[in-house]
């Protein structure tokens, strides 16, 4: 007996609707771990990035610049254990865009990061 051909009714989620910001805390010393010091910061960058496309789908991901202070106040080697970032998802609407949507990361200050889960943020 051959095998039937089952038909199947995969829906695809259309990602343009996907507008949304949420708040997340990394864990930046797994990533920065072990790391050669002078390369920690550019590594907890691309660690950022790379978390970002993860979590959000986008290859296009944008860092704020108050971010990026943020990762470099204490210098090249020491770089914060953990942040709060938000993330927001956004539709790309440059002429030549490769990508309907980009990341925007940027950082949320606060006293503490313990304890503190994703939320999403209301725009």
């Amino acid at each position: 007996m051959a095998p039937t051909k089952k038909e199947s009714k995969k829906t695809t989620r259309s990602a343009v609707n996907d507008v949304v910001t949420r708040d997340y805390t990394i864990h930046l010393h797994k990533h920065v771990f072990g790391v050669q010091f002078k390369k920690r910061a550019p590594w907890a960058v691309k660690a950022i990035k790379q978390f970002a496309s993860k979590h959000m789908g986008t290859k296009d991901v944008r860092l704020d610049p108050q971010l990026n202070k943020e990762i470099w106040k204490m210098g090249v080697k020491a770089v914060p254990h953990r942040m709060r970032l938000r993330i927001a998802r956004k539709r790309n609407d440059e002429e030549g865009a490769k990508e309907k949507l980009y990341s925007y990361v940027s950082h949320v200050p606060g006293e503490t990061v313990k304890g503190l889960h994703t939320t999403v943020v209301e725009a």
